[in-house]
């Protein structure tokens, strides 16, 4: 082991035994009589305990940052109410022999403090337990609970959100693993800080009945058994008393005061005294009203004209600082005007003239250009990588480039996406607002403008950023404008990949085949195969949603069954056998029974003697028999998926494909699967049987 690793270790070690022995030391001062001195330490100890709290409270930028502040809160706690009993012994066994007993903290609170006056020392604690346990704990105890309460009814909306982000490829699988942690870190924080907040209320009632204990046993043991006067020992014991009070409800006050900084903190990127200088001093037109109305009372006869002048002074003097501020900023933010480069020299057009179109293009108006520029903050380009990144991992070839640019044609808030120069979707979104999608069940309603997902139809409302937690809690998954974008293009790519496909990417991906099996390569691009007929069976294989990341397992089947037909359907259809296992997993995931549905066999039986030996395109039937049997198959489609199940049409391999074809938009759920494509291991249940009434 290194040494680096050796100091970690014992660093580790150390931290792990410090726990226990806090807790022992707070059993030992309960138990175990201390010196005044002692209590000095422990009482300096803890009042600087609680500013370094109060200070980290205030400095943290979010409050996860602070994740530890609730066990914190439950051991100073502890450690006041320790050192309460651990005082109260002292006072009542030696509080007799004078105000320095228990200590020099506690004589100081006492006397410098409350001046010595034991009534004017029992008002300033009940003022201070009064501030404490009414307005700061009750308030932050409020705060934590509807805090916690809305953090975990939102959680499924962030669960949904962090899946729907996944999917587009806008994050990989660790940030959203680190994202699901810091969700369940949150709703455990807030829910962590709801019971923390009563440790500080039974504190300050603790405070209070200690208080009375202890006067009456101090008046009782000075009148009883040490012979002092009534005023005496009333001196003594309340100035005690009260002294020891004051010292342990300041530092719980403090921390009060930090418990209720962290359940109003909101996360970002500045400090609490960043934030409050950055947001009340904004807008300087309230320091100016402020110093016109401080003034005028200042010059009211009678008033106390020189505070409330200076007052109105030094506001209109940070009003004009702040606005001299925000007009630099102003002017610093502005683009500066370049001059126009001179015209460049025309040269003779040549072939670089001739520009080729973009294979996948995306096109935005000007409004959005905002969310392509990184200098704006703008994050749809590593958003349309993640997606590029996330299709190709799933498909098995990789995606080409997207070509983003402005379109000054399109409406403001448009864009549109192109494959090849044609559109293929297009789509108008509010670069400023948020899109709350209804995943099919909400629990309330939200403000916003109706609109639909562009990328699955869904309902959905446009919203402002202020509102996602509301509209999370309500069920909503919301989603910023880029995602949007990103999971329509990602949606489009999918239901289009196999016109991405082209002889260079074929090419690719039998170069990187070859690096593991060359000879297999070599006999089928060089004695069977073109690369023509590869890339058409290939483009068969997406086209029906299958990807082609097992490219070992289509090259052997293409190597055996090419020498007996080199027709790319028959082709296509071996290789679909020979993915059976692939294809139902991703339809069926690991489940051993397979639901599908069947044509009656008298119906199967027409469709292939409908088939001529010159008929590619499928069978000749009535059109009423199509959407008869269209008809059927979408009702049962629609039975089957509304118990939980993925929809499956079970068919003789002859007439699979024209099937597939002809339901393809009609009923995009549907899967057509041949009887030799599913595995031996899948035990098949038949839930509905097509074509009884059609065929009969």
């Amino acid at each position: 082991m290194s040494t680096a690793e050796t100091v970690d270790a014992n660093a580790k070690s150390r931290g792990g035994v410090a726990a226990p022995l806090i807790l022992m030391a707070l059993l030992a001062m309960i138990i175990v009589p201390l010196p005044p001195l002692m209590l000095d330490v422990l009482f300096s100890f803890n009042i600087a305990l609680s500013l370094v709290v109060l200070l980290v409270a205030v400095y943290v930028l979010k409050p996860l940052e602070f994740a530890v502040f609730p066990s914190i809160l439950l051991i100073t706690t502890l450690m006041r109410l320790a050192l309460n009993v651990a005082s109260t012994r002292v006072v009542l066994l030696d509080g007799h022999t004078g105000p320095d007993a228990a200590g020099q903290v506690i004589a100081s609170f006492g006397e410098f403090v409350i001046g010595g006056n034991y009534a004017v020392g029992l008002v300033v604690f009940s003022i201070l337990v009064i501030i404490n346990f009414v307005v700061v704990t009750k308030g932050a105890g409020r705060i934590a609970e509807v805090t916690a309460r809305f953090t975990l009814d939102s959680l499924p909306g962030k669960q949904m959100s962090i899946d729907a982000d996944l999917n587009a490829g806008v994050i990989t699988q660790e940030e959203a693993s680190e994202r699901r942690d810091e969700v369940r870190a949150e709703s455990d924080f807030y829910g962590s800080m709801d019971g923390a907040s009563k440790f500080v209320r039974g504190d300050a009632i603790a405070g209070i009945l200690i208080l009375f204990i202890n006067i009456i046993g101090g008046l009782a043991v000075g009148l009883s058994q040490h012979g002092l006067s009534f005023e005496q020992a009333m001196r003594y014991y309340t100035l005690l008393t009260v002294g020891d009070g004051l010292v342990a409800q300041i530092p719980s006050l403090v921390i009060s005061t930090a418990a209720a900084i962290i359940v109003t903190r909101v996360s970002t990127s500045q400090d609490l005294g960043e934030q409050v200088i950055s947001q009340l001093f904004k807008n300087p037109r309230a320091l100016t009203i402020t110093a016109g109305i401080i003034g005028l009372m200042g010059i009211i006869p009678g008033m106390p004209n020189v505070a409330f002048l200076t007052l109105a002074a030094v506001c209109g003097g940070m009003a004009y600082y702040f606005s001299q501020k925000n007009i630099s900023t102003a002017q610093n933010q502005e683009v500066k005007k370049v001059e126009p480069p001179p015209p460049p020299v025309e040269a003779d057009l040549s072939w670089d003239d001739v520009h080729t179109v973009d294979v996948i293009g995306l096109e935005v108006g000007y409004r959005l250009i905002s969310l392509v520029d990184k200098k704006q903050g703008g994050d749809l380009m590593p958003k349309v990588k993640g997606v590029r990144r996330k299709l190709s991992q799933e498909l098995g070839f990789l995606i080409q480039p997207v070509h983003i640019r402005d379109n000054l044609d399109l409406n403001p808030s448009a864009y549109r996406i192109s494959l090849f120069g044609v559109p293929v979707g297009t789509a108008e979104i509010n670069p400023d607002q948020e899109m709350a999608i209804n995943p099919g069940q909400v629990f309330g309603s939200v403000t916003g403008k109706p609109t639909v997902d562009p990328a699955f139809g869904l309902e959905a409302l446009w919203i402002d950023p202020s509102q996602r937690e509301q509209a999370q809690t309500a069920g909503y998954t919301v989603v910023d404008p880029g995602t949007v974008i990103a999971t329509h293009l990602s949606q489009t790519l999918q239901q289009h990949a196999y016109e991405l496909l082209g002889h260079e990417e074929v090419q690719n991906l039998l170069d990187v085949l070859a690096k593991s099996t060359p000879k297999l390569v070599e006999d089928l691009t060089t004695e069977l195969l073109t690369t023509s007929k590869i890339l058409k069976v290939l483009q068969n294989l997406l086209e029906e949603k299958i990807p082609i990341k097992d490219m070992r397992t289509i090259a052997e089947t293409l190597a055996e069954h090419a020498p007996h037909s080199q027709d790319a359907n028959y082709l296509t259809s071996a290789v679909r056998t020979a993915l059976g296992r692939s294809i139902v997993q991703q339809i069926n995931g690991m489940n051993s029974q397979l639901l599908v549905m069947t044509l009656d066999p008298s119906l199967e039986q027409i469709l292939q003697q409908s088939f001529t030996a010159t008929s590619e395109s499928g069978p000749s039937i009535e059109p009423g028999l199509a959407e008869q049997l269209q008809q059927s198959l979408a009702n049962a489609t629609q039975q089957v998926e509304a118990g939980g199940n993925s929809a499956v049409l079970l068919t003789v391999p002859a007439i699979r494909l024209w099937l597939a074809k002809m339901l393809k938009h009609s009923i995009p759920s549907l899967s057509v699967l041949a009887y030799n494509e599913v595995p031996d291991d899948k035990r098949i249940q038949v839930v509905h049987v097509i074509g009884q009434q059609i065929s009969g």
